[in-house]
């Protein structure tokens, strides 16, 4: 019997894409649990990796892959990418049919270069709309009691008191956790595993199976632990090679740079890693901002499990701790943010000033964010906040909606220079 579903915050922007496009496509890293998503949407469904099916499968794609839609609407098209030529049979069904809403498709990767070249001939555009799943935040699971709103912050609703339940052993333990939909719920234990598995699951064969191309394990799990440590900084794949030729982790590995960024490009193919991109004010900014994206995996849980940290042994690292508290914080602001139809951002300059996110609604109205394990630091984090508005030209531009500082623990409350201090265990979108 399945479990009951527990809402995200994807609900409401997968069924307004159903009502405007002819099918959407829904993406995102393995267990995050689009397939269950969408078949709240759908009346009827094919499974693609059905074993059961596979040589029929095979069949109809190559003789007729129309089939694949039969059924009724909308129908769910699970892990597509198994057989590109899907997508060109439900744009051409849309066009033909001039139909809305009719299918959901989900991936877990994009497809194989070589066989999508093959097998699909067009874009998707005006037909079909991509949408991306992410693990679950702390207010879809629970653990944030959700008084603060993103949403009220951006309408100007900036007073607010509130207290999170959330003590640092328990963020500690949702950094570990993550927020795979299975593990929400269960004991601890089998939560923890629940995390360890898919990392597993990623090292030991989904790398190798999202292209056809055979993988080394330990290189992979190597290269995660670089980008685990390397999480929140700009550092080049030239640097994340190095550290997986070095000797820090199993001994030295003898792999090209050009292996290594096949690897890399595997695991964003898998939506492993997705990085943050850097924030572009305006083309009046006072300083030149610096592009490169900051490395970030797509749940804390993969950098703890990537670098052997369990809650306990994260308590004692707080430097650590701090880093993977900053990752969790980033996974949820992308979350809320894309409930509200904006983005997050990061920013960082030519003067090494930088703040941890930049909240856009691309509407004009924006908002500075630091994260902050330590409520104690906050007078250092709000006095960084504030020495944005030097950086931005504030006369082609709004000043900022608000600015934040994202603590761990603590009671959310507006200071009296007008920054905000709001624990993660109180936030929402």
């Amino acid at each position: 019997m399945a479990s009951e579903y527990m809402g995200r915050k994807a609900d409401s922007e997968l069924e307004l894409n159903l009502r405007s496009m002819g099918a959407v496509l829904i993406t995102g890293p393995k267990w995050c649990g689009k397939t269950r998503t969408a078949s709240e949407f759908t009346k009827s469904a094919i499974y693609f990796q059905d074993p059961d099916n596979r040589t029929k499968y095979d069949a109809i794609s190559k003789t007729k892959p129309s089939k694949f839609l039969e059924g009724e609407k909308p129908r769910l098209l699970d892990e597509w990418q198994m057989y590109p030529i899907v997508w060109d049979s439900v744009r051409f069904h849309v066009d033909i049919e001039h139909s809305i809403g009719d299918f959901i498709l989900t991936g877990s990767s994009t497809p194989i270069p070589e066989k999508e070249k093959e097998e699909r001939k067009h874009t998707g555009t005006g037909r079909i709309c991509e949408m991306r799943m992410r693990t679950m935040s702390l207010h879809e699971s629970g653990e944030s009691n959700g008084e603060v709103s993103l949403k009220d912050l951006f309408s100007g609703n900036l007073d607010v008191f509130s207290e999170s339940d959330l003590g640092l052993e328990d963020i500690a333990f949702l950094i570990c956790r993550g927020g795979w939909p299975e593990s929400i719920g269960r004991d601890e234990d089998v939560s923890l595993n629940i995390a360890s598995l898919y990392y597993e699951t990623v090292v030991n064969e989904d790398v190798s199976k999202v292209d056809n191309v055979r993988r080394n394990s330990n290189t992979v799990d190597k290269l995660l632990r670089s980008v685990a440590r390397n999480t929140s900084s700009q550092t080049p794949v030239s640097i994340l090679c190095e550290d997986v030729r070095g000797d820090d982790y199993g001994g030295q590995i003898d792999v090209s740079d050009i292996t290594l960024r096949s690897y890399m490009s595997a695991l964003q193919r898998l939506y492993v890693i997705e990085d943050l991109e850097a924030w572009m004010p305006s083309m009046r900014a006072k300083a030149r901002i610096r592009k490169t994206p900051k490395r970030n995996l797509a749940d804390p849980s993969i950098a703890a499990a990537a670098l052997r940290c369990k809650p306990d042994a994260l308590l004692k690292d707080t430097t650590t701790l701090g880093l993977l508290f900053e990752s969790l914080c980033i996974r949820d602001l992308r979350v809320y943010m894309q409930s509200l139809g904006g983005n997050v951002y990061f920013y960082r300059d030519e003067t090494n000033y930088e703040v941890d996110a930049i909240l856009d609604l691309g509407d004009g109205r924006w908002a500075a964010v630091e994260v902050k394990l330590n409520p104690d630091r906050e007078d250092k984090a709000a006095d960084n906040l504030k020495h944005i508005l030097t950086k931005v030209d504030t006369a082609i531009m709004n000043e900022p909606s608000f600015m934040m500082v994202l603590t761990a623990t603590g009671i959310a409350h507006r200071r009296d220079d007008g920054v905000l201090v709001v624990p993660i265990g109180c936030l929402r979108d």
